[in-house]
């Protein structure tokens, strides 16, 4: 797998071409895929802001999320994450976002959700992808595979 920095310059260049803004709305990465976009010289041109919302009720404040979906669907789930991805475009200047919720470690496992679990939005154009995948490792591997894996996507979805 390439390095996330190689991955965010490719994401870069893949906005810059096609001349779109990039948002993120992260909870478990706590913005790392904003920090990693942002080591990118010139990222600027390209990258418009990102929202740390870790708690659930900072996904109700910044990004308008509702509690009952939260309630209904558990902040780490791809419901969430869609939504998280749509209000990242939403509230701000961005036609393109990512999103990742998830459970990092080492404690916050529940049924159906151990550690490394993790949510994935994706909003390009008027499409909302998600995706759920399990990382293996410590608190610090599975943030940056959920880095990776966002930024990934994100350019294969760009670059389709």
């Amino acid at each position: 797998m390439e390095n996330i920095i190689d991955l965010a310059a490719r994401v870069g260049q893949a906005l810059k071409q096609r001349k779109l803004l990039m948002a993120t709305a992260e909870s478990c990465t706590g913005g790392g895929v904003a920090q990693a976009v942002t080591e990118i010289p010139g990222s600027s041109e390209w990258f418009d802001c990102g929202f740390v919302t870790y708690s659930n009720a900072s996904k109700t404040d910044l990004l308008n999320i509702s509690e009952a979906l939260i309630a209904q669907h558990g902040a780490v789930s791809e419901e969430i994450a869609a939504a998280m991805a749509e209000a990242a475009v939403a509230n701000s200047n961005a036609q393109v976002a990512v999103s990742t919720t998830g459970i990092a470690g080492p404690g916050g496992a529940v049924p159906g959700k151990p550690v490394g679990t993790v949510c994935f939005g994706w909003m390009v154009g008027n499409k909302v992808r998600t995706e759920r995948k399990v990382f293996q490792g410590d608190r610090q591997a599975v943030r940056e595979q959920a880095v990776a894996h966002a930024l990934a996507c994100l350019v294969r979805q760009l670059e389709e």
